[in-house]
Protein backbone atom coordinates (compact mmCIF):
# COMPACT_ATOMS: atom_id res chain seq x y z
CA UNK A 1 0.00 0.00 0.00
CA UNK A 2 1.37 3.40 -1.00
CA UNK A 3 1.45 5.92 1.83
CA UNK A 4 0.30 9.47 1.08
CA UNK A 5 2.96 11.85 2.47
CA UNK A 6 0.64 14.88 2.23
CA UNK A 7 -2.12 13.22 4.25
CA UNK A 8 0.35 11.90 6.83
CA UNK A 9 2.04 15.31 7.07
CA UNK A 10 -1.34 16.89 7.70
CA UNK A 11 -2.12 14.32 10.41
CA UNK A 12 1.29 14.88 12.00
CA UNK A 13 0.96 18.66 11.99
CA UNK A 14 -2.59 18.42 13.33
CA UNK A 15 -1.48 16.08 16.10
CA UNK A 16 1.36 18.36 17.18
CA UNK A 17 -0.74 21.53 17.02
CA UNK A 18 -3.57 19.89 18.95
CA UNK A 19 -1.21 19.34 21.86
CA UNK A 20 0.55 22.68 21.46
CA UNK A 21 -2.56 24.85 21.34
CA UNK A 22 -3.81 23.65 24.73
CA UNK A 23 -0.87 24.85 26.79
CA UNK A 24 -0.37 28.35 25.32
CA UNK A 25 -4.14 28.82 25.63
CA UNK A 26 -3.93 28.08 29.34
CA UNK A 27 -0.83 30.23 29.83
CA UNK A 28 -2.53 33.28 28.27
CA UNK A 29 -5.47 33.04 30.66
CA UNK A 30 -3.52 32.01 33.75
CA UNK A 31 -0.86 34.70 33.18
CA UNK A 32 -3.57 37.37 33.17
CA UNK A 33 -5.08 35.87 36.33
CA UNK A 34 -1.69 35.89 38.08
CA UNK A 35 -1.19 39.54 37.14
CA UNK A 36 -4.57 40.42 38.69
CA UNK A 37 -3.72 38.47 41.86
CA UNK A 38 -0.33 40.16 42.14
CA UNK A 39 -2.01 43.55 41.76
CA UNK A 40 -4.54 42.72 44.47
CA UNK A 41 -1.77 41.49 46.78
CA UNK A 42 0.23 44.68 46.17
CA UNK A 43 -2.80 46.87 46.85
CA UNK A 44 -4.39 45.05 49.81
CA UNK A 45 -1.56 43.05 51.34
CA UNK A 46 -3.96 40.13 51.92
CA UNK A 47 -2.01 36.90 52.10
CA UNK A 48 -4.62 34.81 50.32
CA UNK A 49 -3.84 36.61 47.07
CA UNK A 50 -0.18 35.82 47.62
CA UNK A 51 -0.94 32.12 48.21
CA UNK A 52 -3.26 31.79 45.20
CA UNK A 53 -0.81 33.62 42.92
CA UNK A 54 2.08 31.43 44.02
CA UNK A 55 -0.01 28.29 43.45
CA UNK A 56 -1.07 29.21 39.91
CA UNK A 57 2.41 30.46 39.03
CA UNK A 58 3.70 26.91 39.50
CA UNK A 59 1.03 25.51 37.17
CA UNK A 60 1.71 28.32 34.70
CA UNK A 61 5.40 27.41 34.63
CA UNK A 62 4.67 23.78 33.72
CA UNK A 63 2.18 24.79 31.00
CA UNK A 64 4.62 27.36 29.65
CA UNK A 65 7.42 24.79 29.44
CA UNK A 66 5.27 22.22 27.63
CA UNK A 67 4.00 24.91 25.27
CA UNK A 68 7.55 25.90 24.35
CA UNK A 69 8.62 22.29 23.75
CA UNK A 70 5.65 21.49 21.52
CA UNK A 71 6.00 24.82 19.70
CA UNK A 72 9.61 24.14 18.76
CA UNK A 73 8.68 20.74 17.36
CA UNK A 74 5.84 22.30 15.39
CA UNK A 75 8.06 24.96 13.82
CA UNK A 76 10.54 22.37 12.54
CA UNK A 77 7.78 20.76 10.49
CA UNK A 78 7.54 23.84 8.29
CA UNK A 79 10.96 22.96 6.97
CA UNK A 80 10.76 19.17 6.98
CA UNK A 81 7.21 18.53 5.79
CA UNK A 82 6.11 21.83 4.22
CA UNK A 83 9.24 23.21 2.56
CA UNK A 84 7.52 24.48 -0.59
CA UNK A 85 4.96 26.36 1.49
CA UNK A 86 7.74 27.80 3.68
CA UNK A 87 9.76 28.89 0.66
CA UNK A 88 6.80 30.45 -1.15
CA UNK A 89 5.44 32.39 1.86
CA UNK A 90 8.74 33.18 3.60
CA UNK A 91 8.63 36.91 2.76
CA UNK A 92 5.29 37.20 4.56
CA UNK A 93 5.25 34.63 7.36
CA UNK A 94 8.96 34.70 8.21
CA UNK A 95 8.94 38.29 9.53
CA UNK A 96 5.62 37.80 11.34
CA UNK A 97 6.96 34.79 13.24
CA UNK A 98 10.21 36.66 13.83
CA UNK A 99 8.29 39.56 15.35
CA UNK A 100 6.58 37.07 17.66
CA UNK A 101 9.95 35.96 19.00
CA UNK A 102 11.38 39.48 19.32
CA UNK A 103 8.38 41.20 20.90
CA UNK A 104 6.63 38.40 22.74
CA UNK A 105 8.87 35.45 23.58
CA UNK A 106 11.81 37.64 24.63
CA UNK A 107 9.47 39.71 26.81
CA UNK A 108 8.09 36.59 28.47
CA UNK A 109 11.54 35.03 28.91
CA UNK A 110 13.00 38.23 30.38
CA UNK A 111 10.43 38.60 33.12
CA UNK A 112 9.51 34.95 33.65
CA UNK A 113 12.60 34.37 35.79
CA UNK A 114 11.61 37.22 38.11
CA UNK A 115 8.05 35.93 38.28
CA UNK A 116 9.16 32.39 39.14
CA UNK A 117 12.21 32.97 41.34
CA UNK A 118 12.25 36.62 42.37
CA UNK A 119 9.30 36.75 44.74
CA UNK A 120 11.55 37.06 47.82
CA UNK A 121 14.32 38.93 46.05
CA UNK A 122 12.61 41.97 44.57
CA UNK A 123 10.07 44.52 45.84
CA UNK A 124 6.44 43.64 45.43
CA UNK A 125 5.86 46.26 42.74
CA UNK A 126 8.69 44.76 40.65
CA UNK A 127 7.18 41.31 40.97
CA UNK A 128 3.77 42.71 39.97
CA UNK A 129 5.34 44.47 37.00
CA UNK A 130 6.99 41.19 35.98
CA UNK A 131 3.63 39.42 36.11
CA UNK A 132 2.16 42.15 33.89
CA UNK A 133 5.00 41.82 31.37
CA UNK A 134 4.63 38.05 31.20
CA UNK A 135 0.90 38.45 30.64
CA UNK A 136 1.47 41.08 27.94
CA UNK A 137 4.04 38.76 26.36
CA UNK A 138 1.52 35.95 26.03
CA UNK A 139 -0.95 38.36 24.41
CA UNK A 140 1.70 39.70 22.01
CA UNK A 141 2.49 36.13 21.05
CA UNK A 142 -1.14 35.42 20.22
CA UNK A 143 -1.27 38.68 18.24
CA UNK A 144 1.53 37.69 15.86
CA UNK A 145 0.64 34.00 15.58
CA UNK A 146 -3.00 34.76 14.80
CA UNK A 147 -1.99 37.49 12.36
CA UNK A 148 0.13 34.97 10.45
CA UNK A 149 -2.55 32.28 10.56
CA UNK A 150 -5.32 34.70 9.63
CA UNK A 151 -3.32 35.87 6.61
CA UNK A 152 -3.41 32.27 5.37
CA UNK A 153 -7.22 32.43 5.58
CA UNK A 154 -7.71 35.94 4.17
CA UNK A 155 -4.46 36.84 2.37
CA UNK A 156 -3.97 40.55 1.73
CA UNK A 157 -1.19 43.07 1.09
CA UNK A 158 0.86 40.87 -1.27
CA UNK A 159 1.70 40.22 -4.87
CA UNK A 160 2.88 37.01 -6.51
CA UNK A 161 6.16 37.26 -8.43
CA UNK A 162 7.44 34.06 -10.05
CA UNK A 163 5.29 32.02 -7.68
CA UNK A 164 6.61 33.72 -4.53
CA UNK A 165 4.65 36.01 -2.21
CA UNK A 166 6.03 39.54 -1.82
CA UNK A 167 4.66 42.10 0.63
CA UNK A 168 3.13 45.28 -0.78
CA UNK A 169 1.63 46.54 2.51
CA UNK A 170 2.57 45.29 5.95
CA UNK A 171 -0.51 46.93 7.47
CA UNK A 172 -2.73 44.92 5.14
CA UNK A 173 -0.77 41.74 5.85
CA UNK A 174 -0.91 42.11 9.63
CA UNK A 175 -4.44 43.47 9.87
CA UNK A 176 -5.92 41.22 7.22
CA UNK A 177 -9.74 41.02 7.02
CA UNK A 178 -10.26 38.07 9.39
CA UNK A 179 -7.54 38.96 11.94
CA UNK A 180 -9.42 41.29 14.34
CA UNK A 181 -12.30 38.82 14.73
CA UNK A 182 -10.09 35.77 15.13
CA UNK A 183 -7.77 37.48 17.63
CA UNK A 184 -10.64 38.66 19.82
CA UNK A 185 -12.45 35.33 19.61
CA UNK A 186 -9.31 33.36 20.48
CA UNK A 187 -8.15 35.56 23.36
CA UNK A 188 -11.61 35.43 24.88
CA UNK A 189 -11.56 31.65 24.49
CA UNK A 190 -8.25 31.40 26.37
CA UNK A 191 -9.59 33.51 29.24
CA UNK A 192 -12.70 31.33 29.44
CA UNK A 193 -10.67 28.11 29.30
CA UNK A 194 -8.44 29.28 32.15
CA UNK A 195 -11.41 30.54 34.15
CA UNK A 196 -13.18 27.17 34.00
CA UNK A 197 -10.00 25.35 35.03
CA UNK A 198 -9.60 27.71 37.98
CA UNK A 199 -13.28 27.36 38.93
CA UNK A 200 -13.08 23.58 38.68
CA UNK A 201 -10.05 23.39 40.96
CA UNK A 202 -11.72 25.73 43.45
CA UNK A 203 -14.94 23.69 43.39
CA UNK A 204 -12.94 20.51 44.00
CA UNK A 205 -11.37 22.04 47.08
CA UNK A 206 -14.76 23.15 48.40
CA UNK A 207 -16.17 19.64 47.90
CA UNK A 208 -13.15 18.24 49.74
CA UNK A 209 -13.37 20.99 52.38
CA UNK A 210 -9.74 21.99 51.81
CA UNK A 211 -8.24 25.45 51.28
CA UNK A 212 -11.78 26.78 51.58
CA UNK A 213 -10.98 30.48 51.94
CA UNK A 214 -8.69 30.44 48.90
CA UNK A 215 -11.15 28.28 46.99
CA UNK A 216 -14.01 30.72 47.58
CA UNK A 217 -11.86 33.54 46.26
CA UNK A 218 -10.87 31.55 43.17
CA UNK A 219 -14.42 30.46 42.43
CA UNK A 220 -15.80 33.94 42.96
CA UNK A 221 -13.22 35.59 40.69
CA UNK A 222 -13.63 32.92 38.02
CA UNK A 223 -17.41 33.15 38.07
CA UNK A 224 -17.32 36.92 37.72
CA UNK A 225 -15.13 36.64 34.63
CA UNK A 226 -17.20 33.84 33.08
CA UNK A 227 -20.44 35.76 33.65
CA UNK A 228 -19.01 38.65 31.64
CA UNK A 229 -17.15 36.79 28.93
CA UNK A 230 -19.33 33.76 28.12
CA UNK A 231 -22.28 35.80 26.74
CA UNK A 232 -19.84 38.25 25.10
CA UNK A 233 -18.12 35.34 23.36
CA UNK A 234 -21.44 34.38 21.74
CA UNK A 235 -21.67 37.88 20.23
CA UNK A 236 -18.04 37.84 19.11
CA UNK A 237 -18.51 34.39 17.63
CA UNK A 238 -21.47 35.69 15.63
CA UNK A 239 -19.37 38.58 14.26
CA UNK A 240 -16.59 36.15 13.42
CA UNK A 241 -19.07 33.93 11.63
CA UNK A 242 -20.37 36.84 9.57
CA UNK A 243 -16.80 37.71 8.58
CA UNK A 244 -16.21 34.10 7.56
CA UNK A 245 -19.48 34.13 5.60
CA UNK A 246 -18.15 37.11 3.64
CA UNK A 247 -14.65 35.81 2.90
CA UNK A 248 -14.96 32.01 3.13
CA UNK A 249 -18.59 31.16 2.33
CA UNK A 250 -17.79 27.54 1.43
CA UNK A 251 -16.51 27.02 4.99
CA UNK A 252 -19.78 28.37 6.39
CA UNK A 253 -21.74 26.12 4.04
CA UNK A 254 -19.84 23.14 5.47
CA UNK A 255 -20.31 24.37 9.04
CA UNK A 256 -24.05 24.72 8.51
CA UNK A 257 -24.40 21.57 6.40
CA UNK A 258 -26.10 23.30 3.47
CA UNK A 259 -25.74 21.59 0.10
CA UNK A 260 -28.25 23.65 -1.88
CA UNK A 261 -28.31 27.42 -2.24
CA UNK A 262 -31.59 28.58 -0.75
CA UNK A 263 -33.51 31.43 0.75
CA UNK A 264 -34.94 30.99 4.21
CA UNK A 265 -32.29 28.36 5.01
CA UNK A 266 -32.87 26.34 8.18
CA UNK A 267 -30.51 26.10 11.12
CA UNK A 268 -29.56 22.43 11.03
CA UNK A 269 -29.24 21.05 14.55
CA UNK A 270 -28.45 17.46 13.64
CA UNK A 271 -27.53 15.67 10.44
CA UNK A 272 -25.17 13.11 8.98
CA UNK A 273 -23.61 14.80 5.93
CA UNK A 274 -23.09 12.38 3.03
CA UNK A 275 -20.29 13.73 0.87
CA UNK A 276 -20.73 11.18 -1.89
CA UNK A 277 -24.49 11.67 -2.25
CA UNK A 278 -24.20 15.43 -1.64
CA UNK A 279 -27.01 15.46 0.88
CA UNK A 280 -27.72 15.16 4.61
CA UNK A 281 -29.22 12.14 6.26
CA UNK A 282 -31.46 12.28 9.35
CA UNK A 283 -31.57 16.08 9.18
CA UNK A 284 -33.24 18.02 11.99
CA UNK A 285 -33.43 21.79 11.67
CA UNK A 286 -35.27 24.98 12.57
CA UNK A 287 -36.80 26.65 9.47
CA UNK A 288 -35.38 30.02 8.35
CA UNK A 289 -33.16 30.43 11.43
CA UNK A 290 -29.98 29.75 9.46
CA UNK A 291 -30.71 32.65 7.09
CA UNK A 292 -31.60 34.90 10.01
CA UNK A 293 -28.27 34.21 11.76
CA UNK A 294 -26.10 34.52 8.64
CA UNK A 295 -27.89 37.32 6.78
CA UNK A 296 -30.06 38.87 9.52
CA UNK A 297 -32.99 38.27 7.19
CA UNK A 298 -35.47 35.39 7.48
CA UNK A 299 -35.49 35.06 3.68
CA UNK A 300 -31.79 35.81 3.13
CA UNK A 301 -29.93 33.70 0.57
CA UNK A 302 -27.38 31.21 1.89
CA UNK A 303 -25.09 29.51 -0.66
CA UNK A 304 -24.80 25.72 -0.61
CA UNK A 305 -21.80 23.48 -1.10
CA UNK A 306 -22.86 22.59 -4.64
CA UNK A 307 -21.88 26.10 -5.70
CA UNK A 308 -18.28 24.88 -5.55
CA UNK A 309 -16.60 22.01 -7.36
CA UNK A 310 -16.20 18.88 -5.24
CA UNK A 311 -12.40 19.27 -5.15
CA UNK A 312 -12.76 22.80 -3.70
CA UNK A 313 -14.96 21.79 -0.76
CA UNK A 314 -13.67 21.05 2.75
CA UNK A 315 -14.38 17.70 4.47
CA UNK A 316 -17.99 18.45 5.37
CA UNK A 317 -18.56 15.95 8.17
CA UNK A 318 -15.54 17.04 10.22
CA UNK A 319 -16.32 20.74 9.89
CA UNK A 320 -20.04 20.24 10.54
CA UNK A 321 -19.56 18.33 13.80
CA UNK A 322 -16.53 20.18 15.17
CA UNK A 323 -18.51 23.41 14.82
CA UNK A 324 -21.41 21.94 16.78
CA UNK A 325 -19.10 20.70 19.52
CA UNK A 326 -17.66 24.20 19.87
CA UNK A 327 -21.13 25.77 20.01
CA UNK A 328 -22.31 23.17 22.53
CA UNK A 329 -19.39 23.95 24.83
CA UNK A 330 -20.16 27.66 24.54
CA UNK A 331 -23.81 27.18 25.45
CA UNK A 332 -22.79 25.09 28.46
CA UNK A 333 -20.51 27.93 29.57
CA UNK A 334 -23.34 30.44 29.32
CA UNK A 335 -25.61 28.12 31.32
CA UNK A 336 -23.03 27.72 34.10
CA UNK A 337 -22.34 31.46 34.10
CA UNK A 338 -26.00 32.37 34.55
CA UNK A 339 -26.65 29.59 37.08
CA UNK A 340 -23.59 30.51 39.09
CA UNK A 341 -24.47 34.19 39.18
CA UNK A 342 -28.02 33.43 40.35
CA UNK A 343 -26.63 31.27 43.15
CA UNK A 344 -24.07 33.91 44.02
CA UNK A 345 -26.72 36.61 44.36
CA UNK A 346 -28.63 34.27 46.67
CA UNK A 347 -25.49 33.56 48.70
CA UNK A 348 -25.58 29.86 47.73
CA UNK A 349 -22.77 29.47 45.22
CA UNK A 350 -20.27 27.90 47.66
CA UNK A 351 -22.52 25.41 49.46
CA UNK A 352 -24.40 23.68 46.64
CA UNK A 353 -22.63 20.37 45.97
CA UNK A 354 -24.49 19.80 42.69
CA UNK A 355 -23.24 23.13 41.32
CA UNK A 356 -19.70 22.51 42.55
CA UNK A 357 -19.71 19.13 40.79
CA UNK A 358 -20.86 20.83 37.60
CA UNK A 359 -17.92 23.24 37.90
CA UNK A 360 -15.50 20.33 38.28
CA UNK A 361 -17.01 18.62 35.25
CA UNK A 362 -16.68 21.86 33.26
CA UNK A 363 -12.87 21.95 33.60
CA UNK A 364 -12.12 20.61 30.08
CA UNK A 365 -14.93 22.42 28.26
CA UNK A 366 -12.92 25.53 27.43
CA UNK A 367 -10.07 23.48 26.00
CA UNK A 368 -12.50 21.26 24.07
CA UNK A 369 -14.09 24.38 22.59
CA UNK A 370 -10.68 25.71 21.54
CA UNK A 371 -9.74 22.42 19.87
CA UNK A 372 -13.11 22.13 18.14
CA UNK A 373 -12.92 25.73 16.96
CA UNK A 374 -9.41 25.20 15.64
CA UNK A 375 -10.52 22.09 13.73
CA UNK A 376 -13.49 23.98 12.29
CA UNK A 377 -11.29 26.84 11.16
CA UNK A 378 -8.36 24.90 9.73
CA UNK A 379 -10.16 21.92 8.21
CA UNK A 380 -12.78 24.31 6.86
CA UNK A 381 -10.03 26.11 4.90
CA UNK A 382 -9.12 22.97 2.99
CA UNK A 383 -8.07 22.24 0.28
CA UNK A 384 -6.18 25.54 0.54
CA UNK A 385 -3.10 26.27 2.62
CA UNK A 386 -3.27 29.92 1.50
CA UNK A 387 -6.93 30.42 0.78
CA UNK A 388 -7.75 30.33 -2.95
CA UNK A 389 -4.09 30.96 -3.84
CA UNK A 390 -2.08 27.86 -2.86
CA UNK A 391 -3.42 24.36 -2.29
CA UNK A 392 -2.26 22.29 0.65
CA UNK A 393 -0.82 19.58 -1.60
CA UNK A 394 1.27 22.24 -3.36
CA UNK A 395 2.96 23.23 -0.11
CA UNK A 396 4.26 19.79 0.88
CA UNK A 397 7.95 18.87 0.74
CA UNK A 398 8.62 17.08 -2.57
CA UNK A 399 11.44 14.85 -1.35
CA UNK A 400 9.74 13.47 1.78
CA UNK A 401 8.09 10.08 1.36
CA UNK A 402 5.16 8.57 3.18
CA UNK A 403 7.30 6.06 5.06
CA UNK A 404 9.52 8.76 6.56
CA UNK A 405 6.50 10.80 7.67
CA UNK A 406 4.85 7.71 9.20
CA UNK A 407 8.00 6.86 11.19
CA UNK A 408 8.26 10.42 12.54
CA UNK A 409 4.53 10.44 13.31
CA UNK A 410 4.83 7.27 15.39
CA UNK A 411 7.87 8.76 17.14
CA UNK A 412 5.85 11.87 17.98
CA UNK A 413 3.04 9.73 19.38
CA UNK A 414 5.45 7.92 21.70
CA UNK A 415 7.40 11.02 22.75
CA UNK A 416 4.31 13.10 23.41
CA UNK A 417 2.67 10.28 25.34
CA UNK A 418 5.65 10.21 27.69
CA UNK A 419 6.44 13.92 27.97
CA UNK A 420 2.92 15.25 28.26
CA UNK A 421 1.76 12.46 30.55
CA UNK A 422 4.59 13.42 32.90
CA UNK A 423 3.70 17.10 32.66
CA UNK A 424 0.01 16.53 33.28
CA UNK A 425 0.83 14.18 36.17
CA UNK A 426 2.95 16.92 37.76
CA UNK A 427 0.16 19.47 37.33
CA UNK A 428 -2.27 17.05 39.00
CA UNK A 429 0.14 16.66 41.91
CA UNK A 430 0.37 20.44 42.29
CA UNK A 431 -3.42 20.65 42.36
CA UNK A 432 -3.64 17.87 44.94
CA UNK A 433 -1.19 19.75 47.14
CA UNK A 434 -3.01 23.04 46.68
CA UNK A 435 -2.02 26.51 47.84
CA UNK A 436 0.40 26.13 50.75
CA UNK A 437 1.25 28.73 53.34
CA UNK A 438 4.50 30.61 52.91
CA UNK A 439 5.65 33.87 54.51
CA UNK A 440 4.95 36.55 51.88
CA UNK A 441 7.43 39.25 51.00
CA UNK A 442 7.05 42.43 53.03
CA UNK A 443 5.26 45.31 51.36
CA UNK A 444 7.46 47.59 49.28
CA UNK A 445 10.68 45.59 49.69
CA UNK A 446 11.84 42.00 49.24
CA UNK A 447 11.55 39.59 52.10
CA UNK A 448 14.67 37.84 53.39
CA UNK A 449 15.42 34.62 51.48
CA UNK A 450 14.13 31.45 53.09
CA UNK A 451 16.45 28.81 54.42
CA UNK A 452 16.03 25.16 53.50
CA UNK A 453 13.89 24.74 56.62
CA UNK A 454 11.51 27.44 55.43
CA UNK A 455 12.62 30.07 57.97
CA UNK A 456 13.96 33.50 56.95
CA UNK A 457 17.74 33.47 56.69
CA UNK A 458 19.43 34.85 59.78
CA UNK A 459 16.47 34.13 62.04
CA UNK A 460 16.70 32.73 65.52
CA UNK A 461 15.59 29.36 64.14
CA UNK A 462 19.03 28.96 62.56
Amino acid sequence: MELDPVLLSRIQFGFVVAFHILFPSLTIGIAAYIAVLEGLWLKTGREKYFAISRFWTKIFAVCFGMGVVSGIVMSYQFGTNWSRFSDTTANVLGPLLGYEVLTAFFLEATFLGILLFGRHLVPRWVHFFSALMVSFGTLFSSFWILSANSWMHTPAGYELIDGTFHVTSWLEVIFNPSFPYRLTHMVMATFLAAAFVIMGVAALYLLQKRHEDNARTMLSMGMGLVFLLAPAQVLIGDLHGLNTFEYQPVKVAAMEGHWETQRGAPLILFALPDREAERNRFEVGIPKLGSLILTHDLDGEVPGLKEWAAEDRPPVGIVFWSFRIMVAMGLLMVFVAVTGMVLRLRGRMFDRPWFLKICVAMVPTGLIAILAGWVTTEVGRQPWIVYEVMRTAEGASPAVGGTEVLISLVAFFVAYAIIFSAGIYYIVQLIRKGPVDEPPATKGRPARPLSAAGEPSGSAAE
